[in-house]
């Protein structure tokens, strides 16, 4: 048994195709022309860019436009100077050929991401072995073979796999994969959950343990491979497949039902989207509405501000789509780890504490109204809630209402038509909202709980530091105090409650939310039906009577452990 990391659920038996694959030897050669060979770099970029376009279109239709984000991010890298212009101006100073010299700029980038402490930022030194490896093969006209032209079912077995090459499975092929690195924050291991293909990362020795055509047995949930396996293993593991498909269908017969308690409590489940292509998504799983869509993606694959039409179309198709259902669009929140290369802000010591989302829409006014005019111009066509992130104070809040008042005066005065039934609310994730949630309460029509950056700020943990992520919990009694608190303040003004961080769709702690009184619970959508099992077969006064049992304890440890209790009772 080979024991890895669980980067994607399920449980995959099959026989293992291992993909080596060879180090091409690139040789130092010395060139005459240096003209001549910054024009055939140019060339590989060029064509290089063509696959990545073709490649990225075929992710944005197979596991939707957030996470085909990855190939955008890739072709950014062909066009940053930092790479590819340090490429060409080793070509000039020592006159070699361009793929030794590409060679030379991507390890040195390699090796610098690869000793950092931060997990996220190690696995995108993935992102540059894949992207120059592209180049370097064009340049020396090297035929790749694709996984997806794999006409066989099997496990992959393979060093690593590159975003590239998961876009490309073929699901119905590939039963599930093996690699020797990679962690659960790669991207691959990411496209694999959402194309729902089992896989183990981080085994270090499996494409030398693995041959292919030998059996495998990989479980993702446990993150292990066994080779070869007995035949009492090979019935474990049958059994336990067959086990999940089951389970998958008894919850695809909850796609049309309602989220409601054992004793009457109804809430409402909604899926977190980030383009218009993703709503199909949300209806196949139940999604009753959109809790979040996170505007910025809109803005992200482009090389300009989009204008208010675009903007428009995008929500017009989002509203239309979701048939009526509630539809929560946040507006932009770009800055912190989000950034837009033709939208210049400096660069800050402490960019999740800095310009940011509406900080940045209040100072920039013409971008904030253009997504507000866009906005409620597709209101007509849908059941339209806006909400503002990053609030921290009333100040900010009624900044921001003022422009949306503006904004509606504009388009009276213009006789273009908008919805008067647009309710609009905040996201909750600084602790200052969260403490004064009472006043804040009066001044909108809903809260939505960012828990992502509520948990890291309130404990002050920065969540992709991996040397202190055991302090980023959930579980914390203050993080959880904090969100009764909310939903409490919430309701004394008899306005209503959501959550659309990760929480949300955390089974571990969905009792615990339920208690409290949380009214919407925002998700991914693949996360949809395992909750809305749960929460039908749990009694809203049981949750409510865990919940207060919860916000008295000292440590998570405790939580956890009341939890626990309550789900084995």
């Amino acid at each position: 048994m080979l024991k890895g990391i669980a980067a994607s659920s399920g449980v995959a038996i099959g026989k293992a195709l291992v993909i080596v694959d060879k180090e091409v030897e690139i040789e130092r050669r010395t060139i005459e022309n240096v003209e001549a060979e910054t024009t055939k770099l140019q060339n590989a970029v060029a064509t290089a860019k063509e696959q990545l376009e073709k490649i990225k279109d075929i992710a944005r239709e197979k596991i939707g436009e957030d996470k085909a984000q990855v190939f955008e991010a890739h072709l950014m890298m062909l066009e940053d100077p930092e790479f590819i212009g340090a490429v060409e101006a080793q070509i000039a100073a020592e006159s070699i050929c361009a793929e030794y010299a590409l060679k030379q700029t991507a390890d040195m980038f390699i090796s610098m991401f690869e000793s950092m402490d931060n997990e996220y930022m190690r696995e995108r030194a993935a992102d540059i072995r894949d992207v120059s490896k592209r180049i370097i093969n064009i340049l020396m006209g090297i035929e790749t073979a694709s996984i997806a032209e794999i006409d066989r079912e099997c496990i992959i077995v393979i060093n690593d796999l590159t975003p590239s090459d998961t876009a490309q499975m073929d699901k119905e092929k590939v039963l599930g994969f093996a690699t020797d690195i990679g962690g659960r924050t790669s991207h691959s291991a990411i496209m694999a959950r959402s194309l729902e293909i089992p896989a183990v990362v981080g085994l270090s020795n499996v494409t030398s343990t693995v041959k292919t055509g030998d059996m495998l047995v990989l479980d993702g949930d446990e993150g292990v491979v066994i080779v070869n396996p007995d035949e009492e293993t090979l019935e474990k593991y049958k059994e336990k497949q067959k086990k999940l498909i089951e389970y998958k269908k008894e919850l695809s017969k909850l796609v049309n039902a309602e989220s409601i308690t054992v004793d009457g409590r109804k809430v409402e489940l909604a899926a977190n989207i980030g383009t218009p292509s993703n709503v199909e998504g949300a209806l196949k799983n139940g999604a009753e509405g959109v809790g979040l869509f996170r505007t910025e993606f809109l803005y992200m694959d482009k090389d300009s501000l989009p204008t208010e039409e675009e903007q428009f179309e995008a929500y017009k198709a989002v509203l239309e789509g979701m048939g009526g259902r509630p539809v929560v669009i946040r507006t932009l929140d770009i800055g912190g780890d989000k950034k837009l290369p033709y939208l210049k802000i400096d660069e800050e010591m402490n960019p999740f504490l800095g310009y940011r989302a509406i900080r940045l829409c209040l100072d920039r006014k013409d971008i904030f109204k253009t997504q507000l005019r866009a906005l409620f111009r597709a209101s007509v066509y849908g059941n339209l809630k806006i909400m503002f992130p990053m609030i921290s104070g009333i100040e900010e809040l009624r900044q921001a209402k003022a422009v949306v008042e503006e904004v509606k005066n504009e388009l009276k005065a213009e006789g273009i038509a908008y919805s008067n039934k647009v309710e609009i609310g905040i996201m909750i994730e600084i602790p200052s909202a969260a403490v004064i949630s009472d006043m804040l309460a009066k001044e909108v029509d809903f809260f939505s709980i960012g828990t992502n950056d509520l948990i890291q700020y309130t404990v002050a943990v920065d969540r992709m530091n991996e040397k202190i992520s055991y302090l980023y919990d959930p579980f914390h009694p203050a993080v959880l105090r904090l969100i009764k608190m909310v939903i409490d303040n919430a309701h004394k003004e008899g306005k209503w409650a959501g959550m659309c961080g990760e929480m949300a769709g955390d089974e571990r702690i969905i009792p615990v939310l339920l208690g409290f009184g949380l009214d919407e619970f925002s998700m991914s959508a693949s996360s949809i039906l395992k909750a809305r099992k749960l929460i039908t077969s749990l009694s809203y006064e049981e949750a409510k009577k865990l919940a207060d049992e919860v916000v008295m304890c000292a440590t998570s440890e405790e939580i956890k452990s009341k939890i626990q209790n309550f789900v084995n009772r």
